[in-house]
């Protein structure tokens, strides 16, 4: 995770939440009530986003001190501690509601992943995600992804090429769609077409595209078709696929599957923070 981009998002969720001042806790509270407070997982889960205490309370307080019990891709289990900050009470209780808002997300989807990785139980077939996530929170959306065991797909329209069905509409085909992206892109990008039919899968080969799509194709339709990619064109099935039809997946001999639901559809893991005067 890039900590710099990091940081300054933290900034942002504070600033959200703070602006000037914490007025229920510092109204409270005086600057030198000190207290310490612990991190609870009240169900069994994937932890990520355990660094962003540490970063957060640094922001908005160098006196609180952070203590780690688990790692990021641990498991946890329902009781358990995974985390102790102690300092003045003011600066604990300002950050709390930041950083379960991050954590207990972030943790909801490395649970939800790692089920996914679980249920596809393929040694070839990898699990990613998808652009699919809450704006402003997709680096850490798909850094959870990959501390649930999964792989992440393109960070943006930056970063590879993708020829989806509107792209290729309005190229006119899929060999116009690739050329015209070829001739403008450098050697090191990744150009990736969705297919929906045979025809046009022969298309995207014979294009040469780095890697082809199964769009809502069913598994049965992909390990037919899959037969005709050459080796050294990477393959991946997306689209309508659910935890309950993963397993339907784990043979049709993609090399990925990517999955919209990890990030957008999750629930978060329930974490508290219990705090106590010292």
């Amino acid at each position: 995770m890039n900590m710099i981009k990091a940081r300054k998002l933290l900034e942002q969720f504070l600033l959200e939440d703070v602006q000037d001042l914490d007025i229920t806790s510092q109204s409270l509270f005086n600057s030198s009530d000190h207290g310490k407070a612990e991190f609870i997982v009240k169900e069994r889960g994937i932890l990520s986003g355990l660094m962003l205490i540490n970063e957060l309370y640094g922001l908005i307080d160098s006196a609180v001190s952070v203590a780690l019990y688990k790692q990021d891709g641990e498991l946890a289990e329902a009781g358990e501690r995974i985390a102790l900050i102690t300092g003045p009470v003011q600066s604990l209780l300002t950050g709390e509601r930041v950083v379960l808002n991050l954590i207990q997300r972030m943790s909801g989807i490395a649970t939800l992943t790692d089920q996914a990785v679980k249920t596809l139980n393929s040694t070839h077939t990898k699990i990613c995600d998808t652009r699919k996530t809450t704006p402003g929170l997709r680096m850490f959306e798909k850094y959870a992804v990959r501390c649930g065991g999964g792989m992440n797909h393109r960070f943006g329209l930056y970063d590879g090429v993708m020829l989806k069905d509107n792209h290729i509409e309005y190229a006119g085909s899929i060999k116009n769609a690739v050329e015209r992206v070829r001739s403008q892109i450098g050697h090191m990008v990744k150009i990736e077409v969705e297919i929906e039919t045979q025809e046009q899968l022969h298309q995207a080969i014979e294009s040469k595209a780095d890697i082809i799509m199964f769009d809502n194709c069913s598994p049965k339709t992909i390990k037919n078709w899959i037969a005709d990619v050459p080796e050294g064109i990477v393959t991946e099935a997306s689209g309508g696929i659910t935890l309950n039809k993963l397993e339907e997946y784990s043979a049709c001999g993609v090399d990925y599957i990517s999955l919209g639901f990890i990030t957008h559809s999750v629930k978060s893991l329930d974490i508290s923070l219990d705090i106590k005067l010292t």
